[in-house]
């Protein structure tokens, strides 16, 4: 028997995601780019163009699965990227943090950002990225960091929004994924 699949296309890239249950009742079309080199850059691509009008200095994103999108899309609009990390290592000094849940983990994370990194954002234009937006949790996380580190937030994008996620047209996006439930 086979996973049901859900096809997103993402520029002139297709893939069939496969479909988990993340709660009784709901299945969510996982999107891991990790390793997958074409959809990265056809993400980086595609949402270039939709931030090229947007004036930012810095892009913003969560570990790990949108490490490589927020390195393309750098390459590609000649920005910094920023990674904030899931768990604090001694060499991040005195690192700003604040607390998540994300829909695929359903338990609390806690974001960091590394002392290092502070001075990048810190008076400066950011837009939050990140793969999948669904609940808006990891971007409340983001947001709260920006904000004690001082950055002035003027965009959000990611390669999907998922269910209600788009928050109203405010999530720059390549595509947008249902939330499917049995």
């Amino acid at each position: 028997m086979g996973r049901d699949t859900y096809r997103v296309t993402i520029g002139a890239v297709s893939r069939d995601l496969p479909l988990f249950q993340v709660k009784q009742g709901l299945r969510i079309a996982v999107l891991n780019i990790l390793g997958d080199t074409e959809l990265a850059e056809a993400a980086a691509t595609v949402l270039a163009g939709k931030l090229a009008t947007l004036e930012y200095d810095v892009l913003v994103t969560p570990e790990a699965k949108s490490i490589p999108l927020a390195h393309a899309l750098s390459v590609r609009v000649s920005r910094p990227y920023v990674v904030l990390r899931k768990s604090y290592k001694p060499y991040m000094g005195n690192a700003l943090e604040a607390t998540t849940v994300s829909i695929t983990t359903g338990s609390p994370q806690t974001l960091y950002l590394d002392e290092k990194d502070r001075r990048l954002v810190e008076g400066r234009r950011v837009v939050l990225l990140d793969d999948v937006v669904s609940t808006g949790s990891t971007l409340q996380g983001m947001q709260a960091l920006m904000e004690q580190a001082g950055g002035r937030i003027v965009g959000t994008a990611a390669i999907c929004t998922e269910g209600d996620a788009d928050q109203g047209g405010q999530v720059i996006a390549a595509a947008h994924l249902p939330l499917f439930t049995d």
